[in-house]
């Protein structure tokens, strides 16, 4: 400051850029400090001085980061969010926060709690003194406390006690022989052979169902190594019979137990309801005999449009139940709904097929187009462009799309005419269904029936696949009408069947005879079987009654 030139040059510099400056005025200004060696003097004390140029990297740095720094705040990225709320400055404002909060997140740091070092070495031996000291709870095996070795005081046992009993609990698996599984349990095969031979006498081996549980006892054994003897064994043979057979002075004997067994069929009524299903599992009628009545009553009558909410179902089924309380559904009998004013429904199982008769005696199914195979129609009868071929001509049937393998049904009774390699249509199936109809199922990979057979409607007849001229896995499905080609969803199948003579009074009786049941009365129970030579619980019951005089 002793120089005054050279304050006055330093403030030439300072103002050269700035016309008419003013402190307050200039709104771009910036405060800057030259250094000594910015200003650079002439050698003539009459040139003025100019100001040098930074030339160095940390001068450079400097510029830069000045510049950027102008830069981010002309873009204004962080401006105060309690200001101008909901313009677009603002926005850009919580932008700029919720990135800025995404990377703070990403960076969150682990608060997971961090293994330190044991204070001390744990190996083997001191993790089992600590275990010596612990109290385990016996579920967990109880096995904590100090173990020593036997000493010369411990005498061993020649030989390891066994229970003098063993009861023991054997199922009979399917496809399993009731002789194996007796091995299996620990029977001797001695015993095990004469057993078969004693139950043998009550009933076939055979007979037994898989799932029978049978208790075994065996006893103690007579030697060591020697297989234990059976000293009794029981099981519920049939519904209607219990076998049980113990060994008496060395000697096995078979004892036949017969239980009293009710087959009074089981007769569900009630209203239909929002739902059928429903209202019928509600009223207590098992789930595989109410889908038999639906499947029933649907091949009679259409159920959408001729079954009311205030109809009432009435459902009859074989019911058996056994004197010890068990008890077994079986299939349905009858099928009947009672539409009020409309004529009644009535349905009855009658002869060796199953098949359903109405009250008259007449047997109907009445349905339209079965579908073959779970799948839907991807090609319609009538012509088209074929996709192998490349030319217009008929297309004389359906086509169903499914997948390789696919079980094929036929859609109504008939009697196979054709299996084997027919043309374009590779392995087929014709069926013939009388009165002149027949249908055919094309492109199967494999075929389950063979020329000759009959079939029953629903039954499997071959498999989806892709034989012939295909052009991937699909059914082709068609029909002809005394040998012409008809298009299946115009026909509508009805099976009857007709009774007559005695056949048609024996059905007529049996009708009216189930219709006799009320409804619930299998549900109630029957008396126990009173057990056979049984003897007085009580002393005083053993004396004799004096007899009673008139």
């Amino acid at each position: 400051m002793d120089n005054p030139r050279s304050d006055s040059i330093v403030g030439d510099a300072l103002y050269d850029d700035v016309p008419d400056a003013n402190w307050s005025e200039a709104e771009d200004w910036r405060m800057a400090v030259l250094t000594h060696e910015q200003v650079i003097r002439d050698d003539q004390a009459t040139q003025p001085a100019v100001i040098r140029r930074a030339r160095s990297i940390g001068e450079k740095l400097g510029e830069w980061r000045f510049s950027a720094s102008e830069k981010f705040h002309a873009m204004d990225l962080a401006p105060d969010l309690a200001d101008s709320i909901g313009s677009m400055r603002w926005f850009r404002g919580a932008g700029t926060l919720a990135v800025l909060s995404v990377a703070a997140l990403a960076m969150w740091p682990d608060f997971s709690p961090l293994e330190a070092a044991p204070a001390m070495d744990v190996d083997d031996g001191v993790r089992d003194e600590f275990r010596s000291q612990m109290i385990l709870p016996l579920a967990l095996g109880g096995d904590s406390g100090r173990h020593m070795g036997a000493t010369a005081s411990v005498i061993p046992l020649q030989n390891a006690p066994e229970r003098p009993r063993l009861d023991v609990l054997a199922t009979l698996a399917r496809g399993d022989s009731f002789t194996r599984m007796l091995q299996r349990a620990g029977v001797g095969s001695g015993d095990a052979g004469r057993v078969n031979e004693l139950i043998s006498r009550a009933m076939s081996l055979g007979d037994i169902e898989p799932g029978t549980q049978v208790d075994i006892t065996l006893g103690r054994r007579p030697e060591a190594g020697a297989a234990r003897p059976l000293d009794a064994l029981n099981f519920r043979a049939r519904f209607d019979l219990a076998l049980e057979i113990e060994r008496v002075d060395g000697n096995l004997s078979l004892k036949r137990i017969p239980i009293t067994v009710d087959d009074t069929p089981l007769r569900v009524r009630g209203t239909v309801g929002n739902s059928l299903y429903r209202s019928a599992r509600a009223a207590g009628a098992p789930a595989s005999a109410v889908q038999q009545y639906l499947k029933a009553l649907g091949d009679q009558v259409d159920m959408d449009r001729t079954v009311r909410a205030t109809d009432t179902f009435d459902i009859i089924i074989s019911h058996r139940r056994a004197a010890t309380g068990e008890r077994q559904a079986g299939k349905l009998l009858y099928a009947g709904i009672d539409r009020g004013a409309r004529s009644e429904v009535q349905l009855m199982r009658w002869g060796n097929d199953g098949r359903f008769y109405e009250a008259s005696g007449v047997g109907e199914q009445r349905s339209g187009l079965v579908a073959p195979v779970p799948g839907p129609i991807s090609s319609r009868f009538g012509m088209r462009r074929h996709p192998i071929l490349g030319y217009r001509r008929m297309h004389s049937g359906m086509d169903f799309r499914a997948r390789h393998g696919t079980p094929i049904a036929a859609v109504t009774d008939g009697r196979v005419v054709g299996a084997g390699r027919m043309g374009g249509c590779g392995n087929a199936v014709r069926l013939d269904h009388g009165g002149g109809m027949a249908t055919r199922y094309c492109h199967m990979s494999r075929m389950a029936v063979r020329r000759g057979q009959s079939v029953r409607r629903g039954q499997v007849i071959g498999y989806v696949g892709s034989t012939g001229l295909s052009t991937g896995p699909h059914l082709h499905y068609e029909m002809y009408r005394n040998g012409r080609a008809v298009n299946p969803a115009s026909v509508n199948f009805v099976t009857r069947a007709q009774l007559s003579g005695d056949e048609l009074r024996k059905f007529r009786a049996a009708l009216a005879a189930l219709k006799l049941v009320e409804a619930g009365e299998a549900l109630a129970d029957i008396a126990p079987d009173a057990p056979v030579n049984a003897e007085p619980v009580r002393e005083i019951d053993k004396l004799e009654q004096p007899k009673q005089v008139d």
